[in-house]
């Protein structure tokens, strides 16, 4: 009978069926009351994440935070799901149809945060690096964690705005994505450095990713099409579902196993993933039905759980640090990509627009905190001010792309260029957006 007791009294099962109705329930709500003020939810969904950590309700009920989402339920496999459809939202087509534009604007909105950011680093390394922690993995994570941009999110600002069939969406959403891939490369090298014991390791590392990355273009990549020829004619629907679900598990724990987070192994297995197929799209939905929208806010309240406000509160020079954090990642972002996009040819409306829009950070800057966490490369001190900084350039996008677009003159190409966001390539259009992982990234699309 005490060993029954002791199981029950240990037993995670009861409060976790109380707990994670009530995070989502709350992330939905916060998600609801901030789409009233015109911002993506996703905002309202890191705020919940803040309030019900140590920041308000750890503060006002310690060890209640604990209760809410236990250290055993860390929501990762959402995560996983939701990079496996950020890999498959990627549409090739559409980006070598704004090459040009996107690669001058995505390489210096990276590369200016990247220095700037680099600089920065080194000026908190002594005031921020965990004890152990070397510099070059340090200044390497939080150069990267300036130059992120949330491509869904910023996709969702398009949709919700109804910029998408103007000029400015495709090459917005195409510098986002070449973003996007650029920052998991970066983070990539980011893990393997700080993962490895030697620099011999970490090459051994990089090297073995990218030969995992060939591995699945030219082996894995023609066996989902297969596999949909053959669902499509006999109506295996579920087996389909099956072998996606299994293979971003697998390609995950093979990234994983070779140094590199297995968030890298769920974003390549999604990029390899045939496009344009009925069942492949049926069966994406369905995951996406279910892990976005239920699994994912445990990712914002875990985030919450690991932020703590009152630590930067109890010491104005960290609040210094904070504002120095902003004051690099904003002007170099969206400078950056301001500047790019007018070289490339962009009107000034436009080019300050993309520019805004590069800065948003949104989920994206979360995951690369999380894993910079886990790896600890940061403290909590300074992981809570980057979780800030991405707050807040994540809400100042929707005002600030509101301003731009009402305050300046309209370019009179805009009128001619109307249809600019059709498909490209026979592809369907990169915002993916159209209530798919755009659309929840940004935040939850209220069901018809």
């Amino acid at each position: 009978m005490a060993a029954a007791a002791a199981a029950a009294a240990t037993d995670p099962l009861p409060d976790l069926l109380i707990a994670v109705p009530a995070v989502i329930l709350l992330c939905a709500l916060g998600a609801r009351l901030v789409r009233r003020a015109g911002q993506p939810p996703v905002v309202g969904e890191i705020a919940v994440g803040l309030l019900l950590g140590p920041s308000f309700l750890g503060w006002l009920l310690p060890g209640a935070q604990e209760w809410l989402l236990p250290a055993s339920c860390l929501p990762y496999l959402g995560l996983l799901i939701f990079m496996f459809l950020v890999g498959h939202e990627l549409r090739i087509g559409s980006l070598r149809a704004q090459s040009s534009t996107a690669a001058a604007v995505s390489m210096t909105s990276i590369a200016l945060p990247l220095g700037l950011g680099t600089l920065l680093a080194l000026g908190m390394y002594d005031s921020f690096a965990p004890e152990g922690m070397e510099r070059l993995p340090f200044v390497l994570f939080i150069a990267v964690a300036m130059s992120t941009t949330a491509f869904p999110v910023m996709a969702r600002i398009l949709v919700d705005r109804g910029m998408y069939r103007t000029p400015l969406d495709v090459p917005a959403l195409a510098c986002a994505a070449f973003d996007d891939v650029t920052a998991w490369c970066l983070l990539a090298a980011v893990v393997a450095v700080s993962s490895a014991g030697s620099p011999m390791e970490a090459v051994t590392t990089a090297l073995s990713a990218v030969g995992f990355a060939l591995f699945m273009v030219a082996v894995v990549r023609p066996v989902p099409a297969r596999l949909t020829a053959r669902a499509e004619r006999v109506s295996t629907d579920g087996m389909v579902l099956v072998v996606l679900f299994s293979g971003l598990c697998l390609s995950a724990l093979a990234t994983d196993l070779i140094g590199v987070h297995a968030l890298f192994g769920a974003f390549l297995f999604g990029a390899v993933t045939p496009r344009g197929s009925r069942v492949i799209e049926l069966q994406t939905a369905r995951l996406r039905a279910f892990a976005v929208p239920v699994l994912l806010p445990l990712f914002f309240v875990t985030t919450g759980l690991r932020a703590d406000v009152g630590l930067p509160a109890a010491d104005p020079v960290q609040w210094l640090w904070a504002g120095a954090v902003l004051a690099v990642a904003v002007p170099a972002k969206w400078g950056g990509g301001t500047g790019a996009a007018r070289l490339a040819g962009r009107s000034w409306r436009d080019a300050m627009s993309i520019g805004a829009l590069m800065n948003c950070r949104g989920l994206t800057e979360l995951i690369v905190l999380n894993v910079g966490l886990g790896l600890g490369v940061t403290g909590q001190d300074l992981f809570t001010i980057l979780v800030l900084m991405a707050l807040i350039t994540t809400a100042a996008t929707s005002p600030a792309l509101d301003r731009i677009r009402e305050g300046m003159p309209e370019d009179a190409l805009e009128g001619e260029e109307a249809q600019v966001g059709e498909p490209v390539d026979g592809e369907r259009r990169p915002d993916g957006v159209q209530g798919t992982v755009g659309a929840r990234a940004g935040g939850a699309r209220p069901a018809p």
